[in-house]
């Protein structure tokens, strides 16, 4: 097997970088990168550690991650499984990156930047769902902002409806969490209760 193991032999396979490729990357966001992100539902947010990486999946009401100013976003962290692999690699390690998704668009908007956590209260509350406010917010300095070219989502035909993968020819959740744990956790009854566990701690 041949592997590429430097920087040279990677350019000589790849070429030169091209003028659009390049003129599209901000060091803030852009009047037209803010539309983007406000209109955006949902995002993936890669953080480091000295574990690993990690690639956290976020989504929330359109317009979730907040624009402070064009070189500040702030996200809440809403309810999850509280694990907190993204947060606790974010107060080791500031380095972040945000992918946003819109359903519907090829485009994906892309962001890097360093990171803090915030637990003000004033902050805390500003973020509130249904009285309900995060237990803290991703302060995220943008050192750059850019368009992802449609290619990847348009070979995948993601947003196609017509291509949507039925449920139930996926492994559950439950079924899942039973094999890893020789059925001491999950099976049917975690499936069937989640959807109201779910609802009741969206936020």
């Amino acid at each position: 097997m041949s592997v590429i193991e430097t920087v040279e032999q990677l350019e000589a396979i790849y070429g030169v970088t091209n003028d659009a490729s390049t003129v599209k990357v901000a060091d803030h966001v852009t009047p037209l990168y803010r539309i983007f992100i406000e209109k955006a539902p949902f995002a993936a947010l890669a953080t480091i550690g000295p574990e690993g990486i990690d690639c956290s999946p976020r989504g929330d009401l359109p317009g979730f991650v907040r624009i402070h100013d064009s070189r500040t976003l702030m996200l809440p962290d809403r309810r999850g499984n509280n694990r907190v692999d993204s947060l606790r690699n974010v107060v080791r390690d500031p380095r972040v990156a945000l992918m946003f998704l819109i359903p519907g668009s090829g485009n994906a908007i892309r962001v890097n930047g360093r990171a803090h956590l915030s637990v003000d209260p004033e902050l805390l509350a500003s973020f509130k769902v249904d009285g309900k406010a995060p237990r803290s917010v991703m302060v995220m300095s943008v050192e750059e902002i850019y368009f992802q070219c449609a290619r990847a989502i348009v070979r995948s035909d993601l947003w196609n409806p017509d291509k949507r993968v039925d449920p139930k020819t996926l492994p559950t959740p439950g079924q899942i969490l039973a094999e890893m744990s020789q059925n001491k956790v999950g099976g049917e009854e975690y499936d069937r209760i989640w959807p109201e566990r779910a609802a009741a701690t969206m936020w």
